[in-house]
C-alpha cells in the first residue's frame, strides 16, 4: 500500500512511519504547518519540522510539507476564539483532528493517490464480529488516544492506520533508540500549540476579543465577587472569582453569557445525573439505531479521564442524552464526550457537551 504518514517530529509518528516501511508499505512522510504565529509549546514549532524532515531521511522514505494554515484558522484558531466569547469551553486539539488530520490531510491523500493516511495516535482500529470498522483503545491505558480522534466514522476508519496502537510508550520509545531516531528522547507534546507557555491563554484571547467584566454572586443572588475577563471563566472553577479568602470553598456552578453573571456554589452543586451531548458523530451510523432505548455505555469526557457507566437515550441522530448511574460533576459545555461499548474497547460515538 501507498501510505502517507503524519510526521508531527515526535517519537509516535517517527516509529510509526519505520514500522509501516518495514511492512514492506511505500511510505510517504508528510508535516503540516498549521499555526503561523507565535509559539513555544504544542507540535507547530520550527524545530518539530526539522525533526520530521531528518527522521524522514534516516528511514529513508520522502518527506512532504502541506501548509493548512488558513484552514487551521478557520476550524480551529476562530472557533476556539468564538467558543470562548459564547461561554463554552472548547478542546481545539480535538478539532483539529476532525478537521485537519482526518479531513484535509485524507482529503489531499486521496487526491495523490495514497492508499491510506497514517499517525502515531495511541488507538487502534479493529473489525468487530459483524465485519464493521472499529476504533479501539491503544494498548497502552495510560497513553490511549481514541478519545482524540472519536470522530472516525467507517470511511476514514478504512482509510487510516494507527502502526503504534498495539505498543506501549515504552515499546515505542525502545524501538526508536533501535533505529537511533533522533526523536526517540524528545518529549511528548501535550499543550496547544498556538497558547504560548510566556502569555497564555488570556493574553491570546486578549489580543483577539475584547474582555467583558462579569459579576460573581451567590445562589441567592447576592453579590460574591467580580472578574474582568468573563470569557476566561468556566465551570467548576474556584480561583480568580475575586471572592474574599477565609470561608469554604466556592466554585463556578454557572455562567450565564448574555447577562455576564457568574454564579457560585458549594462543590455539591456541580454534580449532576444527566448531560445531553450535540453535533454527535457515530462510529458506525447503524448505532444511533441499536442504541435507542437506554443501553448501558461507557463515557469519557476529557483525555485521560476515567469512563464512567452511564445509559444512553437517542434523541436524534445527532444528538443523545446521557444518564450517570450516580451523580457526577459537571462537564463544562463545549468539551468532549466520548461513548464506549461496555464489553469492550470499542469507541461508539463522541460529540459536544452541551450547557445544562
Amino acid at each position: 500500500m501507498k501510505v502517507l504518514v503524519a510526521m508531527s517530529g515526535g517519537v509516535d509518528s517517527s516509529v510509526a512511519a519505520a514500522e509501516l516501511k518495514d511492512a514492506g508499505h511505500e511510505v510517504v512522510g508528510v508535516t503540516m504547518r498549521l499555526w503561523g504565529g507565535e509559539s513555544d509549546t504544542g507540535c507547530c514549532s520550527v524545530s518539530d519540522v526539522d525533526d520530521a524532515r531528518r527522521v524522514a531521511q534516516q528511514l529513508g522514505i520522502d518527506h512532504l510539507v502541506f501548509n493548512f494554515s488558513d484552514d487551521f484558522n478557520t476550524h480551529v484558531v476562530d472557533p476556539y476564539v468564538k467558543a470562548h466569547v459564547d461561554g463554552f469551553t472548547p478542546n481545539p486539539c480535538i478539532e483539529c483532528n476532525r478537521h485537519l488530520k482526518f479531513d484535509r490531510l485524507s482529503e489531499r491523500a486521496r487526491l495523490l493517490g495514497f492508499d491510506a493516511v497514517a499517525t502515531g495516535h495511541h488507538a487502534r482500529i479493529e473489525k468487530d464480529d459483524e465485519g464493521t470498522m472499529r476504533l479501539a483503545r491503544g494498548a497502552d491505558d495510560a497513553k490511549d488516544q481514541s478519545y482524540v480522534v472519536h470522530m472516525l466514522d467507517q470511511k476514514e476508519l478504512a482509510f487510516t492506520m494507527f502502526p503504534v496502537g498495539h505498543l506501549t510508550k515504552s515499546q515505542v520509545r525502545d524501538r526508536a533508540v533501535e533505529l537511533g531516531l533522533r526523536t526517540a528522547t524528545k518529549p511528548d507534546s501535550q499543550d496547544v500549540c498556538f497558547i504560548s507557555k510566556t502569555g497564555g491563554r488570556e493574553t491570546f484571547l486578549g489580543n483577539r476579543i475584547p474582555f467583558r467584566p462579569a459579576q460573581v454572586v451567590n445562589e441567592d443572588g447576592s453579590a460574591a465577587g467580580r472578574v474582568e475577563a468573563l470569557e476566561l471563566v468556566t465551570i467548576g472553577q474556584r480561583k480568580g472569582l475575586g471572592l474574599p479568602g477565609g470561608g469554604p470553598k466556592q466554585y463556578v456552578v454557572d455562567v450565564d453569557t448574555p447577562n455576564a453573571r457568574i454564579t457560585v456554589g458549594d462543590e455539591s452543586k456541580l454534580f449532576c445525573t444527566s448531560v445531553v451531548v450535540n453535533n454527535i458523530v457515530w462510529s458506525d451510523a447503524a448505532d444511533a439505531q441499536r442504541l435507542r432505548v437506554n443501553t448501558d455505555v461507557l463515557v469519557q469526557s476529557s483525555a485521560h479521564g476515567a469512563a464512567i457507566p452511564a445509559t444512553v437515550e437517542v434523541l436524534s441522530e445527532a444528538e443523545v442524552r446521557l444518564t450517570w448511574r450516580e451523580p457526577q460533576r459537571r462537564i463544562a459545555p463545549g468539551q468532549s464526550v466520548v461513548l464506549y461499548e461496555v464489553t469492550n474497547s470499542f469507541v461508539l460515538a463522541g460529540g459536544i457537551a452541551c450547557a445544562n
